[in-house]
């Protein structure tokens, strides 16, 4: 067996707020884009001053930063790279991920004292391009999403102990996985590979007759058309042994784009999937309602990739949707005289059955039996974002901690 490591839990953050959460809910490590070369468009994303402050941030409570520099720049972008390469060392960043060749020469001569890991868009899928990039100066590899354990752990078998391998374990998964895609630039003129996919493989599709214009034809049985394009998320919460036994050093949670409190949620299952490892690894046994955890944030079935094999059932046949079952109504910001401090996030009412989530912590079941607004009136609903509202609680959670409700209650 590869000898076992501890394995960084390495989670995404689309802006402050969400590096924030990820940092309080237990993250090793985040990864985020600034306002040019990253690979993913939608989120609000890092200008220098948010960067300075998120690094400052994560370092303060020992985490570390990533910065995506994972687009494949065209020649006239290439002049503004070195600045942009300055400006991230210069706010501190641990480590850039780079997806093109040219920019890892580019970041080992402008910035020679920042790692260097290589973009899962490289689609790294064997040892012999893994030893080649590491000669090139790479610190860390995020392998290709079609590979089984087996693959990777003879990927970490045969590259230097010192060559980090970094895996996706959940999230949304590319219909080309670690593919260069260009659909939705075909269809839409938005680049996949420059962070704008309009992610035209969750569309509905029809089969059309050449000579029957007009007349539409599901090319699966289903009055919505076909979804054969459409990707199941991923999710490796019930495999963390494995992941480790393979030699994955860093266990990597997509979302850039997604919520704060989908961060939060997943962040906490994997960190305390990892701890839990850790403390005994050969009597792990996965509790129950970690698995839970994966399904109170909106996500699509779940399938567990490439891992165990070219899967079978790897798409979404029925619809392009997602699952949402769980919604957050408030954050705690503080304790006082034996009342939770919330802010709110979505309504919640008098007599609601919530649960609170603390980072670190396994969520509990919360009856709101008492509502006051932020004049101390006694209220029935709190209807209103971010208003200050009180409910009583019997001890203080951590500000930060998560109040969700469970729809159609």
């Amino acid at each position: 067996m590869t000898e076992r490591i501890r394995p960084e839990v390495l989670a995404p953050a689309g802006d402050y707020e969400r590096l924030v959460a990820a940092v309080q809910f237990g993250a090793d490590a985040v990864y985020l884009g600034g306002k040019q070369f990253g690979m993913r468009a939608t989120p609000q994303n890092f200008d220098q001053d948010d960067l300075r402050r998120g690094v400052a941030f994560a370092h303060a409570h020992g985490v570390k930063v990533y910065l995506t520099c994972n687009i494949l720049p065209r020649n006239h972008e290439i002049e503004a790279l070195p600045s942009f390469l300055l400006d991230a060392a210069d706010a501190g960043v641990d480590a850039l991920i780079v997806a093109d060749v040219g920019i890892l020469a580019e970041a080992k001569r402008v910035v020679p004292q920042l790692d260097v890991h290589i973009s899962t868009q490289t689609g790294v899928v064997n040892y012999l391009t893994a030893n080649e990039l590491y000669r090139m100066g790479a610190k860390r590899v995020v392998l290709a999403r079609e590979l089984s354990l087996e693959e990777i752990r003879e990927i970490r078998q045969k590259t230097p102990a010192d060559l980090q391998i970094e895996c996706f374990v959940h999230g949304a998964m590319c219909m080309s996985f670690s593919g260069r895609c260009l659909l939705s630039n075909y269809l839409t003129g938005r680049d996949a590979n420059r962070g704008e996919c309009a992610q035209p493989c969750r569309w509905g599709y029809h089969l059309m007759e050449e000579k029957r214009p007009g007349e539409y034809y599901p090319i699966f049985e289903d009055e919505k058309g076909s979804y054969i394009l459409n990707a199941k998320d991923l999710c490796m919460i019930e495999h963390i042994d494995k992941l480790v036994d393979a030699g994955i050093t860093s266990l990597k949670i997509e979302g850039r784009a997604k919520s704060a409190y989908y961060v939060s949620v997943i962040t906490n299952a994997y960190r305390w999937a990892v701890d839990h490892y850790l403390r005994d690894p050969d009597h792990y046994v996965l509790e129950p309602w970690l698995v839970e955890e994966t399904r109170k944030v909106s996500h699509r079935e779940y399938s567990t990739g490439f891992y165990f094999g070219r899967p079978e059932q790897g798409q979404c046949y029925r619809d392009g949707g997602y699952v949402r079952e769980w919604d957050i109504v408030a954050t705690v910001d503080g304790y006082e005289d034996g009342y939770l401090c919330l802010v709110q996030r979505n309504r919640f009412f008098l007599g609601d059955q919530l649960e609170l989530l603390e980072p670190g912590h396994k969520p509990v079941p919360l009856t709101v039996e008492k509502m006051l607004d932020g004049e101390g009136n006694t209220i029935d609903c709190a209807p209103h974002p971010m208003m200050k509202v009180k409910i009583p609680g019997m001890q203080a959670f951590t500000p930060g901690s998560i109040l969700r409700k469970l729809k159609n209650q």
